[in-house]
């Protein structure tokens, strides 16, 4: 028997779905994420039906996101933003929490965060 994907490990489609949901609520929520909170539309359920689509495909579920006609690039949809170290540091705070929240597995709540930290680094543009 193989190892779970992290997918697995996250829980499907459901932790998935719950960990996007939780981390847009997380910062709506929290004065502190004003600055990135500011970045998205008033409405946030598109861009949270594009973070769970992007995850469901980065941890090794269906990849429809990634296959997508019009699939974006998940660096090119940031470049245009301003994200700084404060910008990176707001959103891993809003990450961290919905991680602690809505994963119950410890090891993949280890998985994450490296993993995380990395693409929140790669997304500065200043």
């Amino acid at each position: 028997m193989s190892d779970p994907t992290p997918y697995q490990q996250l829980g499907g489609d459901e932790g998935l779905r719950r960990l996007a949901t939780r981390f847009y609520e997380i910062m709506a929520a929290r004065p502190e994420a004003a600055t990135i909170r500011g970045m998205h539309d008033d409405d946030l359920t598109p861009i949270t039906e594009n973070l769970y689509g992007f995850l469901r495909g980065w941890t090794g579920g269906p990849r429809d996101w990634f296959e997508r006609d019009d699939a974006p690039c998940i660096m090119s949809l940031h470049r245009r933003l301003p994200i700084g170290e404060a910008e990176r540091d707001q959103w891993l705070d809003c990450m961290s929490r919905a991680i602690e929240e809505t994963v119950a597995s410890p090891d993949a709540r280890e998985l994450l965060q490296p993993a995380f930290t990395r693409i929140a680094d790669a997304m500065r543009s200043r």
